[in-house]
This record gives C-alpha cells, sequence and structure tokens, in this order.
C-alpha cells in the first residue's frame, strides 16, 4: 500500500470494502504494545463485518500476543493471527482463540521451506492442532512456487495466498514435459544466439 501511494490507512480500507463487501480482507495493527494493539484491533473491526484484524503472533520483543488474541477474540473479532512458524505457536494460538469465533492462522509455510525444512508435514500437524478451533482456518503463507498450491490443497489446508507470479504459471499445469524440454533448449539457443557470444576454436577437428 506504501509503494502505491496511499497515504490515509483507514480512508483506503473503508474503499476497498465498499468495492468487496462480501468477502473476508484482513487489515494489520500496527502498534508494538499489546494495549495499543489491542485498541487499533477493535477500531479495524468496526470498519466492516467482514474484516479480519491481522495481528501479529508476539511483538518484536519475542512476547506472545495470547492476551491479546484471547481478548479480542472472545470479543467476537476475527483475527488474522501472522508471522507464525513453529507448531507451539500453532498450539498457543489456537488455545487463546474463542471456539466460535471465526479466525485465521498464518503459517510463513514459504519461510519454513527457506530454512530446509519440508512445509507439508509441517503444515500437515498444523493442520491437527487447530481441530478444537472449528472456527480457526490455516493460511499457507509465503508459498514459494506453484507447487504449493496442490500441495496445501492435498492436506487440506484452507487457504493460500498467491502471488501474481504464481498465477502465470497456471497455464503449465499437465504440460507435455517432451514439449516443455524441447521449448527449453530453444530458450537456451535463442538466448545465446542474441547475446552473440562465439567460442573460438584452437582448431578443427580432423576429418573422421
Amino acid at each position: 500500500m506504501r509503494q502505491a501511494g496511499i497515504n490515509d490507512y483507514k480512508a483506503f480500507a473503508l474503499d476497498v470494502l465498499k468495492m468487496i463487501p462480501d468477502r473476508p480482507i484482513s487489515f494489520e495493527v500496527f502498534a508494538d504494545d499489546m494495549p495499543s494493539m489491542e485498541d487499533q484491533g477493535r477500531e479495524i473491526a468496526s470498519w466492516g463485518e467482514n474484516v479480519y484484524v491481522k495481528v501479529p503472533v508476539s511483538n518484536t520483543k519475542g512476547e506472545f500476543c495470547g492476551p491479546l488474541i484471547a481478548s479480542l477474540s472472545r470479543a467476537g473479532v476475527k483475527l488474522n493471527v501472522t508471522a507464525i512458524m513453529t507448531l507451539e505457536q500453532v498450539s498457543r494460538v489456537g488455545e487463546a482463540l474463542a471456539e466460535n469465533v471465526p479466525a485465521v492462522v498464518s503459517v510463513f509455510a514459504g519461510r519454513v521451506a527457506d530454512t530446509g525444512r519440508d512445509p507439508v508435514p509441517h503444515m500437515t500437524e498444523a493442520l491437527k492442532r487447530l481441530r478444537s478451533r472449528p472456527k480457526a482456518e490455516l493460511l499457507w503463507a509465503s508459498p514459494r512456487e506453484l507447487l504449493n498450491i496442490f500441495q496445501a490443497d492435498e492436506i487440506g489446508c484452507h487457504i493460500i495466498t498467491v502471488i501474481g507470479d504464481h498465477l502465470k504459471k497456471l497455464a503449465l499445469v499437465g504440460k507435455n514435459l517432451d514439449d516443455y524440454s524441447r521449448e527449453t533448449v530453444s530458450m537456451f539457443y535463442k538466448d545465446a544466439s542474441s547475446a552473440g557470444y562465439v567460442i573460438p576454436l584452437a582448431a578443427k577437428r580432423a576429418a573422421s
């Protein structure tokens, strides 16, 4: 939003909600202390019925936001708890959420994968840990490749965030791999030809 030149966060949010009145939309708190985050969360929640208040799993000091999550959730505020990495965090967030209030639990599976860990069993276990909260949906955040969409669907993950670059690759789903191989060779040849590279030969090979 900042890169797009948005200066008034609330005014922009209200404009978005006029255009999208019936789909969940998350707007994030900016504060770092619990009382201020709660005040901001309650204000954001008042903007619309389809608003989810995005709150971090902890503040910058590493303090778990469980009491904040519990207070807002039990007040009927729909939450999107973000920046979650560990399964322990998933469990603690689930315990803090009210059973009858919708929520999104955003686990940054892509960043988990960046550390060399397989995100599939990680997210599968996260789903199990949220079973006691049927209103809570697991979100596969920060996907790194198109395959993540299929992985998330296969394990029953409720939501996945998808960037435009991944959507562009949907046309490749089921593509013939022999054709894809030939197209890739053609691409390499075209790139080399366009670059004008030459490999000088020391001597011509002797005729066989």
